[in-house]
């Protein structure tokens, strides 16, 4: 029986972090031309047994290059590749950063998706390289992708842990009137994302959320200065003193909204 705290690291992974291929494959040039005039299937899965279908997975339909991301959810035909683990535990392993158990995995999917698959392979070592990246790139457009990817996973990391039902999480959703907390830097709106929180109830979303003023906003005066606190290369209290981070709203929601990012980041890593 899977436990509790590997269940939720996994619907992490299939809920929060495959979806970020789509971003990648989408915002990085040579990654985006390669996949012009791809018709595919891809599908990165574990053998379940607690799920009916006999496996968890996220899919991926790509259409003449246009990707569409079916979170924790099972094809219901045969994919072009699969990325197929043993168990819960040896994805979840895998994305951590074990590659031993990803060996048997990798290579299942290279002889039947042949150079298709290198295609999206590609596309996950990209991610792997971005998000266990201990300093900002030098490039601008490297720590755009990797700060819009930050605020994705985070987001919707919490939101995803929340509907699973994470102690500390839902101790924070439960009593909160209609709010919505956000994530930004300074003219980038299309890096930007939010989660809005209402009586126990969740959901994130990419861009600005234009309904509303958002109730809290963590921004950043640029990429780099996101980076530093993602990566935890920069203070904190220097970062807010030097206003390359401020909070738009009371700080002390900003210290709650601030330890969620960590436990997300506590299962992921």
């Amino acid at each position: 029986m899977v436990s509790q705290k590997e269940r939720f690291t996994n619907k992490l992974f299939l809920n929060a972090v495959l979806p970020l291929l789509k971003v990648i494959a989408n915002d990085d040039p040579k990654l985006n031309a390669s996949f012009k005039g791809v018709n595919a299937v891809f599908q990165v899965s574990a053998l379940d047994s607690e799920n009916p279908a006999g496996k968890s997975a996220t899919h991926f339909i790509v259409e003449d290059g246009e990707w569409t991301v079916k979170n924790d959810r099972v094809y219901d035909g045969k994919p072009n590749a699969e990325l197929a683990f043993k168990s819960v535990e040896d994805m979840n392993a895998f994305f951590k950063g074990d590659m031993g158990k990803g060996i048997g995995p990798l290579l299942g999917a290279l002889v039947k998706g042949g150079g298709t698959f290198v295609k999206f392979l590609m596309v996950l070592l990209k991610m792997s390289g971005l998000l266990t990246a201990k300093e900002a790139p030098a490039d601008e457009a490297t720590q755009k992708l990797l700060v819009k990817s930050f605020f994705y996973l985070l987001t919707a990391g919490i939101s995803q842990l929340n509907k699973l039902g994470d102690e500390e999480v839902r101790a924070w959703t439960t009593p909160s009137p209609d709010r919505v907390y956000a994530l930004a830097v300074d003219g980038q709106p299309d890096v930007a994302a939010y989660i809005r929180i209402k009586a126990g109830k969740s959901r994130s979303g990419h861009g600005v959320y234009t309904r509303a003023m958002p109730f809290f906003t963590l921004r950043f005066d640029s990429f780099k200065s996101a980076l530093g606190i993602l990566l935890a290369t920069d203070d904190m209290m220097d970062a807010t003193k030097a206003q390359r981070l401020i909070m738009d709203g009371a700080p002390e929601f900003g210290a709650t909204f601030g330890n969620l990012l960590l436990v997300v980041g506590g299962y992921v890593q």
